[in-house]
């Protein structure tokens, strides 16, 4: 398993941006699934992005598909999250999510296929 330090959340109008950061360790991190998930109070885990362990493919939910986009860089052991144009429907507590098995796209929005989690950094979103 790797541990995960998510970073960067805070507080912005909407239609800013924020950037998030997830800082991981362990040596195998360059061979996970990396993912986004966010929850608001009273509402289940919610998939939000997922980058595979090349870098060469990425998934995004629908509610975030051409505002986010999910990167990282295996040197540094670390997976990114840019949101533009936030809207309030954004907050929420945003987590990383991390994974050793294959990539598969029918899994990814399922919080239960990551075995690993950082413990979450806050995003609110003003209107």
């Amino acid at each position: 398993q790797v541990q995960l330090v998510e970073s960067g959340g805070g507080l912005v109008q909407a239609g800013g941006s924020l950037r998030l950061s997830c800082a991981a360790s362990g040596r195998t991190f360059s061979r996970y699934t990396m993912g986004w998930f966010r929850q608001a109070p009273g509402t289940e885990r919610e998939f939000v992005a997922a980058i595979r362990w090349s870098g060469a493919s990425r998934y995004y939910a629908d509610s975030v598909k051409g505002r986010f986009t999910i990167s990282r860089d295996n040197a540094k052991n670390t997976v990114d999250l840019q949101m533009n144009s936030l809207k309030p429907e954004d907050t929420a507590v945003y987590y990383c999510a991390a994974d050793p098995r294959v990539w598969d796209y029918g899994r990814l929005e399922d919080p239960n296929y990551f075995g690993s989690w950082g413990q979450g950094t806050q995003v609110t979103v003003s209107s």
